[in-house]
Formats: structure tokens, sequence, C-alpha cells
């Protein structure tokens, strides 16, 4: 049996602050040379890495939710783990003036940062908000689309994010998330390790049982949309165990739908 992983609210929020003010390099759920090289290679387009404020990308997805989460304009949209704010502000360009995007991150240095990139690029229509995604500071039914990028995997109670996902949609409103999820279990020692867990891994779900707590949390329609292998070794170490847990790990985009009535 695998040892629990203590204070893990405390080690990610330490990790992740520590990106935010630039003391270690945004490197939590892939490395690459850059941030924008990160970016890219999980699915951002040129345009898209183009068009964010100075510092809003931080290279910290494993895929782009945007592909899939078709926003219109005047719609409200909530980002679980908003980070500096890419998400936000790419969703807030599909929404356009008459819409509004939330984000709401557990790390106050990074909702510092992503308010401070919005006041400097001058967007309007964003909000950052100081929350955990296991009690969301968002109305119920108050949202039509829920997006999200490598983030719930850093959750302790994944079921807890799914309802609360449920509650804040409005009916009829749908979730989309590129997430870290796993074709089979990992050894005991990568399960236990608190880097492994800030860095997005050793929190990963199952993808049978990430998909079913989505169904038992209330959803309907949920369909795995892509799919692709992520483990790097040179990622996660150079000892064996940890070379062979890497090939466990895939990225997966993921949506589901709250029941319109």
């Amino acid at each position: 049996m695998s040892t629990p992983i203590p204070d893990l609210h405390d080690a990610v929020r330490e990790k992740y602050g520590r990106i935010a003010t630039g003391e270690v390099k945004g490197c939590g759920c892939g490395c690459a040379t850059s941030a924008a090289a990160v970016s890219s290679e999980v699915g951002y387009t040129r345009d898209q890495l183009a068009a964010l404020p100075e510092g809003a990308d931080l290279g910290l997805g494993c895929g782009n939710p945007l592909q899939h989460a078709a926003l219109r304009s005047g719609e409200v949209v909530l980002d679980l783990g908003s980070g500096a704010g890419m998400d936000v502000f790419l969703a807030a360009r599909e929404v356009g003036p008459t819409g509004r995007v939330l984000g709401v991150d557990m790390t106050p240095a990074m909702v510092e940062k992503a308010r401070g990139n919005a006041a400097r690029a001058g967007v309007g229509n964003v909000e950052f908000r100081l929350g955990d995604i296991e009690h969301l500071p968002v109305d119920d039914a108050s949202v039509d689309a829920i997006i999200s990028n490598c983030v719930i995997n850093l959750a302790t109670d994944k079921p807890r994010v799914f309802r609360e996902a449920l509650r804040v949609l409005k009916p009829g409103g749908r979730l989309v998330v590129s997430d870290l999820v796993l074709e089979r279990a990992l050894p005991d020692q990568l399960r236990s390790s608190v880097e492994a867990y800030v860095g997005c891994v050793a929190g990963a779900s199952l993808l049978a049982d990430y998909l079913g707590q989505l169904v038992v949390a209330g959803f309907e329609d949920v369909a795995l949309l892509e799919r692709r292998s992520y483990g790097d070794a040179e990622v996660f170490g150079g000892e064996p165990w940890m070379r062979e847990a890497s090939r466990a790990i895939l990225s997966a985009k993921i949506r589901a739908y709250k029941p319109a009535a």
C-alpha cells in the first residue's frame, strides 16, 4: 500500500506560487525549451500564442481545451485552475465583449499575476478569483461552459470537483478539459512522491475512473475526444521504475454536458 502524501494543497500552492513569481521554470505538466514550445506542442496555434498578454503562458498545459469548447459570443466561461490566465484570455477573444470569462485558482501569486496581465493588456471581460476548485466561489447555474487544462489531476477530491462543476453550469452547459490520466496504475514509489504529485503525475486517475466519476457526478454524454501518450522518462527521472511509469501516462481531452432539464 502506498504511503499517503501529506499537505498536498500546500505543496501544490507552494510549487505553483514559485512558478508564478519566476523563481522556478514553468514546468508542471511538461518540460521543453520554453513555455511557448510546451504550448505549441500540446496544441495551441501560432495565432493563439501571439494573441496572449506577456506572461500569460507559463507552459503548464497538457492540451488545448479550447479546440473542443465551441465557445460562442456572449457566453460566460469558467476556467478551473486558471494560472496566469492563458486560457482565460483566449476564451475572452471567443466570447467577445458581451461575454465574460472567470478564472479560479488556489495560488495567490497566480491570481495576482493573472490580474496584472489583464490590467496591462486592457482586457476587460475577464475576472480572476482566488479559490479552490473543490469549493468554487461561483454561483449556481451561472456559467455556460467550463474549461480546464492539466489541473483536475492535482485535486485530492476529484468527485467533488465534478459535482462543483455541475452545480455552477447552466442546464445544458458543457465541461471540456485537457488532463493527464493513466492507462494503468502507477508504482507505489511514484504515487507517494510529492514531487510527482505537484508535477501532475501521482495524482492522475485511471482513465476509466475519471470518465466514471463524471457520470456519477451527474454529467451526461461523457466523451473521450482525444488521447495521446504523454510520458517522458527524462521528466520523471532516470530510475527504471520511473521510466516504466512514464509509459502509463496519457494526455486526454474530455467533454461532458450537464443535463438540460
